[in-house]
């Protein structure tokens, strides 16, 4: 466990939110970003790349620690710290909070998809998403043509899905047709660094990462930083 996992956002998204959809392949080291959409709009306009870097980042660490013909739903707390949402477990600054859940399926095929919402919205329609964009995404695209570069796989739907399922009655009819989801358990974890590996460190992850540029890591330590003066007695 490690016990500094922080997380710099904005703290204006509203509930019942969408915010990343984003589809891999998983590697027997890695995974490679095949397509992805965000809608940072409700963030802070200067933490808005940043914003997307980790989201891009923090979806890739998630679908490579999760197994082949499984899924998971990873929650993590956020909290209001000035301009900033740092994200912790243990360390409570101050009484408003806001929860996110990273969404991740990997299908036996290691074709995998996130989705990163707030906890309002529905986990059974954030899995019927994803399945309905990975079917697409491998129907369109033969895995030859994978090239881990979104811009060689191009899926415009992806911005389309993500405004039409803002309202998760949208997905009536997507639901229907999604019988496979009861049949593959959902593990539940109640923060981000349950998912690493034995000994990883969140920190070393982002320090190492060449994802993420040095503006965003610096953002991440801002909001460690910010964290540590925060802890409640």
């Amino acid at each position: 466990h490690f016990k500094n996992f922080h997380r710099l956002i904005s703290a204006r998204a509203p509930a019942m939110k969408l915010y990343s959809i984003a589809l891999f392949d998983k590697k027997s080291t890695e995974a490679a970003v095949l397509a992805h959409a965000k809608d940072v709009s409700s963030f802070g306009y200067f933490q808005r790349s940043s914003v997307a870097e980790f989201m891009d980042f923090f979806s890739k660490t998630v679908v490579e620690r999760t197994t082949s013909g499984s899924r998971q739903s990873i929650q993590e707390q956020g909290l209001r710290v000035g301009d900033l949402l740092v994200a912790h477990h243990t360390h409570i600054c101050v009484s408003s909070q806001t929860e996110y859940v990273f969404h991740v399926h990997v299908r036996q095929d290691n074709t995998a998809g996130v989705v990163i919402c707030d906890a309002e919205y529905p986990s059974r329609v954030a899995f019927s998403l994803i399945a309905k964009c990975v079917d697409e995404f491998t129907r369109r695209y033969p895995k030859s043509s994978w090239t881990g570069k979104p811009s060689d796989t191009p899926m415009p739907e992806l911005d389309s899905y993500l405004q039409k399922y803002q309202k998760p009655e949208e997905a009536d009819s997507l639901m229907k047709v999604q019988k496979d989801l009861d049949e593959t358990k959902v593990i539940l974890h109640q923060t981000m660094e349950s998912v690493l590996q034995r000994g990883e460190k969140m920190e070393d992850l982002i320090a190492k990462s060449d994802d993420l540029s040095s503006s965003s890591k610096m953002f991440y330590k801002q909001a460690k930083k910010a964290n540590s003066c925060c802890v409640v007695q």
